[in-house]
């Protein structure tokens, strides 16, 4: 008896399809986290339905919440979606103070205008606010939030070292620039944290004007040490070496760069305005032929190799492709239905969830699927295999180590612990 080929094919399928642990060699590139993010923020801007909107930013989280590592910038997720929910209540205070050019007949309440002069029409501070100015900006709000959050979820997933890797030679001076700027940031939140652990071990109040500069200072001490050996080890590997070039190259890689630059965001304003659909795809190929041209030329100036590249591999491309399928399908919805994907507010309607809109949605989740698990962490509080190497173990109930030989509480592995968190503080 021989198995059939379909079970077998499915075996296989599922093996190449199952998700290893990630580690130096199997990592994804930062630029297929930042092609997935940037495909979900694309269907976002083509959508107010805030079904379709809390579905996307659901996926973004729920890949963030699988894969991210326990590096310090994969903390700013949550700071994007307190900076979504900002702007949402912005909007909302916005359109209630400073009125809407939405028509409504619905009065919710009604607020003390101000009188203004002639010269401004069309502005108006207070009156009346109506339900339907109310959810269109809640509608519009929630649109630039799932933008943020969508942006979010590439700065947590993808590694700023890693990204610097796959830039082309001709942006890698400014990609060191850009790199070192969005790691200083988690590098000096993590520098407060230790040092106001520190003062409260040592019993010092860690709030109020006073805490503040005495923790200012040495997190401003350390960011210049931090600085200048940044600094000496880049001397030391050679950078800032440019090579000799023609001047009649150097003028064919500016204009190439710059046309080719003004194009793309002249293309990708035309993809996300309703509009610009018909010229922004054409604009946007050329753009990119155009700066890639100017990019491979301006590429001569730096002489520098690259230590382990970063391979796209079948899981990275799954992940860059599933993006994009995501922002096609939405493109496609908001022309084949668009009533669905933008609901009415006046009259006010309840939104509905269109159904294959929101299967291609759920695309984006393929890489919580395919993209490598991180490494469990040693504070997840799952056993290590090997066991702890002390040759001791817990008391219960009192959380001190004790002897295995009698079970009872060792007095020295106490205040060996004592003396090990005075040296600490």
């Amino acid at each position: 008896m021989t198995a059939s080929p379909a079970p077998a094919a499915a075996r296989l399928l599922r093996r190449a399809l199952h998700a290893p642990e990630a580690d130096r060699g199997n990592a994804l590139p930062a630029g297929a986290w930042w092609l997935w993010a940037l495909g979900l923020a694309t269907a976002a801007s083509r959508t107010t339905n805030p079904l379709l909107l809390g579905l996307l930013v659901g996926v973004a989280g729920y890949v963030v919440a699988a894969r991210r590592t326990d590096a310090p910038w994969a903390r700013s997720y949550g700071a994007f979606v307190k900076l979504g929910l900002f702007v949402v209540a912005l909007r909302m205070v916005f359109s209630v103070f400073l009125g809407s050019s939405i028509p409504g007949s619905h009065t919710v309440f009604v607020l003390p205008e101000l009188p203004l002069p002639d010269w401004a029409q069309g502005v108006r501070i207070g009156g009346r606010v109506t339900a339907e100015q109310l959810v269109f900006s809640l509608y519009d709000g929630m649109k630039l939030a799932a933008l943020l959050i969508c942006v979010g979820a590439a700065n947590s997933l993808a590694n700023p070292a890693r990204l610097l890797k796959s830039l082309p030679g001709a942006l890698y001076e400014a990609g060191v620039a850009v790199v070192v700027a969005m790691t200083f940031a988690p590098n000096m939140v993590a520098d407060v944290v230790r040092l106001r652990t520190a003062r409260r071990l040592r019993g010092r109040p860690t709030g109020g004007v006073r805490a503040v500069a005495q923790i200012g200072l040495p997190v401003l001490e350390g960011a210049l040490e931090r600085s200048v050996a940044v600094a000496a080890s880049m001397n030391a590997r050679g950078y800032g070496r440019t090579a000799q070039v023609p001047a009649a190259v150097r003028h064919t890689t500016n204009v190439l760069t710059l046309g080719g630059l003004l194009g793309v965001c002249a293309g990708t304003y035309g993809l996300l305005a309703a509009q610009g659909a018909v010229y922004g795809l054409p604009l946007l190929l050329a753009g990119l032929v155009a700066a890639m041209a100017g990019l491979r030329l301006g590429g001569r100036r730096s002489v520098r190799t690259r230590y382990r590249p970063d391979r796209w591999g079948v899981r990275a491309w799954l992940v860059a492709c599933s993006g994009a399928v995501v922002a096609a399908a939405m493109i496609r919805a908001g022309a084949v239905d668009p009533d669905a994907l933008r609901p009415g507010v006046v009259p006010l309607t309840a939104p509905v969830l269109p159904l294959w809109p929101a299967a291609a949605v759920l695309i984006g989740l393929l890489p919580a699927l395919v993209a490598p698990v991180p490494p469990s962490s040693p504070g997840t509080g799952k056993p290590h295999p090997h066991g702890t190497g002390t040759g001791k173990t817990s008391s219960p109930g009192t959380g001190k180590p004790h002897s295995p030989r009698t079970g009872k509480p060792s007095s020295h592995g106490a205040g060996k612990q004592v003396r090990i968190g005075k040296e600490q503080a």
